[in-house]
C-alpha cells in the first residue's frame, strides 16, 4: 500500500465486456496498473466478461478505469460497469484464476 493514508484511497470494481478474453486483457491490466501504482487484481468470468478490482490515488484509479474503454490492443471493449466502494487496503496487483 501506499504511504499515504487510507483516506486518500479509492477502489473501483469494474466489469468489461465485450472481445476480452483471449487477448491479454488481464496481462496488460496489471502491466498498466502496476504502472500507474494501482493495488488490485483482474480476472476472468464464466460469462465472458473481465472483472478488476483497482485501489489506489483517485487520479491513477480513475485513469485506469478510462484504460479499461480501450483494453490491450487485440481487445474490442463494449461496455465497462464500475462500481466505487470503500477500500480494503490491497497491497499490490495480481491475476486471479
Amino acid at each position: 500500500m501506499s504511504d499515504r493514508g487510507a483516506e486518500d484511497r479509492v477502489r473501483a470494481h469494474v466489469h468489461v465486456s465485450g472481445h476480452v478474453q483471449g487477448v491479454y486483457y488481464r496481462a496488460t491490466t496489471r502491466d498498466t496498473a502496476r504502472e500507474h501504482g494501482v493495488d488490485g487484481w483482474v480476472r476472468n468470468l464464466d460469462d465472458g466478461r473481465v472483472e478488476a478490482v483497482f485501489e489506489g490515488s483517485p487520479e491513477a484509479v480513475e485513469s485506469l478505469v478510462e484504460w479499461c474503454q480501450e483494453g490491450s490492443p487485440r481487445a474490442t471493449v463494449e461496455d465497462v460497469a464500475v462500481t466505487y466502494e470503500d477500500p480494503t487496503g490491497i497491497d499490490g496487483f495480481e491475476i486471479r484464476r
